[in-house]
């Protein structure tokens, strides 16, 4: 029977509600120290969920007033972080968030290939192309990166980061004392990449991933962020409000992946979620709503501003969005845009939006009981509309131990989730092909 994918993110460190870091009983300064994740990592490993992934920005959110003041902006680098979890963990997965705009592809190939190694098969890569023009003016820009120019990029990136892994095959190393010969000369090759933005000679100096390439997972969702997934990604989290928007994302990208040469199980389609578990449905609509005051008015105000381009603070907050930026121009987060364009013409208030994006940033709630929440989660799976979820917890680290101690196994006495981990590698556990090798060794 197919079983969902279950991914555990976390982006701010006490929770995925923009301002968990003020409930009573989020936790402190611990999550700047490995003992804190660590515990994150063991309670997903025991609940067997598939992997715990790590989210980034690379740089501080501070272009409005309530930025610095009260977001929850510092957050520890993702890959140094998953390698010190690799040691402390034998099954889950571990992805990481890492910028092909801002990262050199041959330092991002070898980080990631010494990971997968040093997990024994377990890393999978985040691709993004980093949105935020706080983010570039740390390496050396004035603002975005041109969109069309930062996808356009990025698959050139992946294709070099790839190349760079096949720079090696699996059994080039050979460690033959007798001989004396460490390498076959005939096994490890540069790649000579020259293209329209990268530079590369090659070879890379780390043998080839346990997985051959580490799981490429990708969660833009602008027509270029799609048609790069549909290239590239095993692994696409999504945006997905309902079960019908579901099954028409599958098609569309069903149609993508053909035109790229791949088949649907290629790609796992993962929305987010956001579980709020209780032990009545009145329960858990309390504690949602017991987050929502915590938020000081004015960085629901800037969070809104972020989103869509436009300074919305001048405007009432009970009023509706202004005019909204052109979408084929906007050099920001086009899918964030979308979301906006889509608020706009529901025609919610700038407070309404605000509410929306502090909660998990748009995604879906799952609120009520263990039996409630799988039920839900149920529905999607079984209709086609989700290969699994990209489950988002509001406050860390109580809500995660709820959906993995009350949820999962419902969950598994359904059918629905593993009971133990199958396959040596993450590839095989998600039921993904380990690649080829381009270079026609394997």
């Amino acid at each position: 029977m197919k079983r969902m994918i279950l991914s555990a993110f976390f982006f701010n460190p006490q929770g995925d509600h923009r301002i968990s870091w003020r409930h009573p009983r989020a936790p402190s300064r611990e999550v700047y120290d490995l003992p804190y994740f660590q515990s994150l990592a063991a309670a997903s490993e025991a609940a067997k969920l598939d992997a715990i992934f790590v989210a980034d920005h690379v740089g501080m959110w501070d272009t409005f007033e309530s930025n610095i003041a009260h977001y929850a902006n510092p957050r520890l680098e993702p890959i140094t972080l998953l390698s010190a979890l690799a040691a402390v963990t034998s099954q889950v997965g571990l992805l990481a968030t890492a910028s092909a705009s801002y990262t050199e592809p041959y330092n991002l190939a070898r980080m990631f290939a010494s990971l997968d190694h040093l997990s024994h098969g377990r890393a999978g890569w985040n691709v993004v192309t980093s949105s935020m023009p706080e983010e570039a003016m740390n390496f050396g820009h004035d603002g975005n990166i041109d969109h069309a120019n930062r996808y356009e990029r990025a698959g050139e990136y992946l294709d070099v980061v790839k190349a760079l892994w096949d720079s090696i095959d699996d059994d080039a190393i050979l460690l033959d004392r007798d001989s004396g010969l460490f390498a076959d000369v005939t096994r490890i090759r540069r790649i000579n990449h020259a293209g329209k933005y990268l530079k590369v000679r090659g070879p890379l100096n780390v043998p080839r991933p346990p997985q051959g390439h580490p799981v490429i997972v990708q969660a833009g969702s602008s027509d270029d962020g799609k048609t790069l997934a549909a290239r590239h990604a095993d692994v696409h989290f999504a945006v997905i409000r309902s079960i019908e928007e579901g099954l028409k994302y599958r098609a569309d990208f069903d149609v993508r992946l053909a035109a790229a040469g791949r088949a649907p199980a290629d790609l796992k389609i993962l929305p987010g979620i956001h579980p709020v578990v209780a032990a009545s449905r009145s329960e858990a609509r309390e504690k949602e709503e017991f987050l929502q005051t915590l938020v000081p008015e004015r960085i629901g105000v800037d969070l809104v501003s972020s989103w869509c381009g436009v300074d919305v603070s001048a405007f009432p907050i009970d009023g509706p969005l202004p005019p909204l930026p052109d979408l084929e121009s906007y050099d920001g987060q086009r899918s964030n845009l979308e979301r906006m364009k889509a608020f706009a013409e529901q025609g919610l208030s700038i407070r309404e939006v605000a509410h929306r994006l502090i909660n998990a940033g748009a995604v879906p709630s799952v609120i009520g009981t263990p039996a409630d929440v799988a039920d839900q989660l149920e529905e999607w799976f079984t209709a086609g509309a989700a290969d699994g979820f990209n489950l988002m917890f509001p406050l860390l680290p109580e809500d995660l131990t709820q959906f993995c101690t009350e949820v999962v196994p419902e969950l598994q006495r359904r059918g629905l989730a593993q009971t133990d981990y199958n396959g040596a590698t993450l590839r095989d556990r998600l039921g993904l092909k380990r690649p080829a090798n381009r270079f026609g060794r394997t």
